[in-house]
């Protein structure tokens, strides 16, 4: 009777032993393994259900966002691209004015040509030819060109 008294001290010591302190208090193991693991699979539902209607809510935000910043960059292209060319042909205006006054004093130089014979002879004189970059950088400062050639490297 002895060792079943002591069977019996043994297996409530286990079962004390069974509770969980955390944070100051003592959490015991379900009874029923079932009731914890159902209990658990309805949390990860919940908590699932919760984070997809969230993701939801936010999605639309996101792509109402990109929607509108579709449509800005679509309205604002034709004015970009119109700024573009207009500062390209200021550029050139800018550097057949410079090569007027740098070329003064030299006689029989006509701009645009040299010395009076047209570099592209069979195109028609109204064809906007596209200059080299160092064509176009000619009479801009080293440090600009660099900046300008490199801009790829940077991006």
């Amino acid at each position: 009777m002895a060792l079943f008294r002591n069977k019996r001290v043994i297996s409530s010591k286990i079962k004390e032993e069974k509770s969980i302190p955390v944070m100051g208090l003592v959490l015991s193991e379900p009874s029923n393994c079932a009731a914890g693991r159902s209990t658990m699979i309805l949390g990860y539902l919940a908590v699932t259900a919760v984070s997809g209607y969230v993701y939801y809510l936010t999605w639309k935000k996101v792509r109402q966002d990109q929607i509108e910043m579709r449509s800005a960059r679509l309205a604002l292209q034709p004015l970009l691209t119109a700024e573009r060319d207009r500062e390209f042909l200021n550029q050139l205006r800018r550097n057949r004015d410079e090569e007027a006054k740098l070329m003064a004093n030299v006689p029989g130089w006509e701009v645009g040509t040299w010395y009076g014979e047209p570099v592209y002879k069979t195109l028609p004189p109204d064809t906007l030819v596209t200059p080299y970059i160092y064509e176009f950088y000619a009479h801009a400062s080293d440090s600009e060109f660099k900046r300008r050639t490199t801009l790829v490297l940077w991006s």
